[in-house]
């Protein structure tokens, strides 16, 4: 009889803990949902930095995501902590009255960046 309440027991501690684990990942999921929604009405720009070796490319440029295509820019005063390809960040630019000085990007200034944790 022991036993059989034993397992009863465990079965339910085990059941109740699974529900948790599905709540807090849509809670998370949600959470990022709502915080992507303010950085874009803060005037953020979605994008991930590409790193590349070629020469007639920049070392780093941002990929964004756009309504039809992607775009490429190339950041000027890139920060250090942000040079690693693959980095996915929230930013805000300037454009710049220069000449490009790699073929497919086109150069701004960085005003505001921000790890993005999705």
């Amino acid at each position: 009889m022991k036993s059989i309440l034993f397992a009863f027991a465990l079965v339910a501690m085990i059941s109740c803990s699974t529900t948790k684990t599905v709540n807090e990942t849509t809670n998370k999921k949600e959470t990022t949902a709502m915080d992507a929604k303010k950085m874009i009405e803060n005037g953020f720009e979605r994008g991930v930095i590409i790193a590349s070796t070629e020469e007639k490319n920049c070392p780093f440029v941002i990929e964004v995501a756009g309504r039809q295509d992607n775009y490429y820019l190339d950041p000027i005063n890139l920060d250090e902590a942000f040079k690693k390809g693959g980095e996915k960040i929230w930013f805000k630019y300037n454009g710049l009255r220069m000449m490009n000085r790699c073929e497919y990007a086109n150069p701004v200034s960085i005003t505001e960046i921000q790890k993005r944790a999705e």
